[in-house]
């Protein structure tokens, strides 16, 4: 593909797809736009989030030529997806819960869903459950620390375990037996939730089958192209707001800089 993949978030959450893309597709270029200024999505009444997230993308689209947009952020995707398709005139693939693979899994068909509030109270993530997992047992579980200590995680700082088995009581305390990591910035911390909840319960993120869904559209095979041609670029809507540890952590996907738009 000549034109590049516009892969959006709110923040840094959306590198955790970036990195299921490349792993699958090596020589794909990618602009890859963080709206960190209104950090967390989860926050804002639903009218600004959409206004917001389609001006901004389309923007962007329309600068760097994109042949196709992610949008790497299930609080947003699960609004802005309809408003997005009918202003761009290209394949807009966005990330939902992955509720249909974990039913699959489920051994003893309970489920928690972890998100954002956001998420959790959306008719979309409903419509989920009703559609993939009517005979399984579903919980929803909210929060946004996680969004928090995945931010600080890539800007370098400690995880506090503390903090994140309190923020997992309730799960922990479920009966589930599959775990939907329904926002991306989730699988960030799969280490660390995997430290606090043990070996027995199953992590479900939505990231390899986004991948494969990219992959799809372009028109190619899953497997790996090696190549080192790529462009890749980076921006975001607060330069102030980021670290020089956070920086460390997206120049490592290959970006060289961040700009501001």
């Amino acid at each position: 593909m000549s034109s590049p993949l516009l892969v959006f978030d709110s923040g840094v959450g959306g590198l955790s797809i970036l990195a299921e893309i490349q792993q699958q597709i090596p020589n794909i270029d990618v602009h890859y736009v963080f709206d960190n200024a209104r950090l967390p999505y989860g926050a804002l009444d639903d009218n600004e989030l959409i206004s917001g997230c389609v001006e901004l993308i389309c923007k962007q689209a329309k600068a760097v030529g994109a042949g196709m947009i992610v949008v790497a952020c299930n609080t947003a995707s699960t609004l802005v997806l309809p408003h997005l398709r009918k202003r761009l005139q290209r394949p807009v693939v966005g990330v939902v819960p992955a509720i249909k693979p974990a039913a699959k899994v489920s051994r003893n068909n309970s489920i928690a869903v972890l998100a954002t509030p956001a998420t959790i109270r959306r008719d979309y993530t409903l419509q989920l459950i009703q559609d993939h997992a009517d005979q399984a047992q579903v919980s929803l579980y909210a929060s946004t620390l996680l969004v928090e200590l995945a931010e600080r995680k890539l800007s370098g700082d400690a995880i506090s375990l503390n903090r994140l088995r309190h923020a997992l009581t309730d799960v922990m305390g479920s009966d589930a037996d599959t775990i939907v990591l329904g926002c991306t910035h989730f699988p960030i911390l799969s280490n660390e939730i995997r430290q606090v909840i043990g070996n027995d319960i199953e992590l479900i993120d939505s990231g390899t089958a986004i991948a494969k869904r990219v992959s799809h559209l372009m028109g190619l095979s899953t497997s790996p192209v090696v190549t080192s041609t790529n462009c890749l670029s980076a921006a975001c809507t607060d330069k102030s707001l980021l670290s020089d540890g956070l920086i460390r952590s997206i120049q490592r996907f290959g970006f060289e800089s961040v700009d501001a738009v």
